[in-house]
């Protein structure tokens, strides 16, 4: 380590016993880390919960192995090192950043953990030459190994076919609530509300140019303020719709991106050619839009596309009428 440079060590600085405390606090950290996990989807994943419930204790068991064998090698007082303090350690992401996350991806980042923990192991058991830590380092990557054939057993354990297709259900649910019909919402608004000043603007002008302009100023004004009511009008807690960050996201570009789609054809200079092409792109929304609701929120495609297809051409021909005026 080069003073000044770096307060991390190396790991091939390390000792046997300060690897072997690195490993104690490992353990630890990534009970922790289960614990926070399955109280973060008790409430709409309980079977899920359970499983990582169960990992917390191995954990905890292999971590009260590594304390011994510990004990037995260099006594009762363990150093104090963490991840943190060594360069090119595996890092785990903070709870926070992970707790807004569908449990597929938690799920993943758990399959994860295990795997770096395992890979780096046993890469640095390959790299040494003392036989004592090359078997210490090996019988850790074992035991992360063996980490991922217990979560695979205790997720059969917990999870049959009716808690999966449960949580499946959840799942959806959330993510319909959380992206769905906040971009819906967005996307509906965005294609059609832009319609007016875009299509007015074309034909009173007759400039593709200046369209463009209007409809590109419209389509961002709209998705800056559809995207900020989204965020502020419910933070979740009591709806369950999810982070209003994320909400406010979806609605914020899916609004910007339903009037940008038919302002992008007056980047054309021909007049009726970019007209045509908006008319079509607009087209294409509307239907779009109707699929959405019918696939995700259930709505008959029919209804849907009347509603839709009907509230576009009133506000289509609204903007026609006062351009040609």
């Amino acid at each position: 380590m080069i003073p000044g440079l770096s307060q991390r060590r190396r790991f091939s600085d390390l000792s046997e016993q300060e690897v072997l405390a690195l490993a104690i606090s490992s353990e630890e950290d990534d009970a922790r880390i289960y614990r926070s996990y399955a109280e973060q989807l008790r409430a709409d994943y309980p079977d899920s919960a359970r499983i990582f419930e169960d990992m917390a204790r191995e954990e905890d068991g292999h971590r009260q192995r590594l304390i011994e064998k510990h004990r037995e090698r260099f006594g009762d007082v363990i150093p104090l090192i963490r991840r943190e303090h060594v360069s090119g350690y595996y890092a785990r992401r903070p709870v926070w950043l992970v707790q807004n996350l569908g449990i597929e991806r938690i799920r993943e980042e758990a399959e994860m953990m295990e795997r770096d923990a395992h890979h780096f192991y046993l890469k640095a058991a390959q790299k040494t030459q003392d036989a004592a830590t090359r078997k210490m380092l090996g019988d850790l990557a074992a035991a992360e190994a063996g980490h991922s054939a217990s979560a695979e057993r205790l997720t059969e354990r917990h999870l049959d076919d009716d808690s999966k297709e449960a949580e499946e259900r959840t799942a959806h649910r959330q993510f319909v609530l959380t992206w769905v019909q906040p971009g819906l919402a967005g996307l509906m608004d965005g294609s059609v509300s832009t319609l007016a000043p875009i299509f007015a603007t074309a034909f009173a002008t007759q400039d593709t140019w200046t369209t463009f302009l209007v409809g590109l100023a419209a389509s961002v004004g709209a998705g800056i303020s559809m995207g900020f009511t989204e965020a502020a009008s419910d933070d979740g807690e009591i709806s369950g719709r999810g982070s209003p960050v994320k909400r406010g996201i979806a609605s914020g570009v899916m609004t910007t991106l339903g009037g940008l789609g038919h302002a992008l054809p007056y980047l054309i200079p021909h007049f009726w050619t970019a007209t045509i092409i908006a008319m079509i792109v607009v087209f294409v929304e509307l239907w779009a839009i109707a699929w959405i609701q019918k696939k995700y929120m259930e709505t008959p495609f029919f209804r849907a596309a009347f509603q839709v297809v009907l509230g576009g051409a009133l506000v289509f021909g609204a903007g026609v009428l006062i351009g040609s005026a």
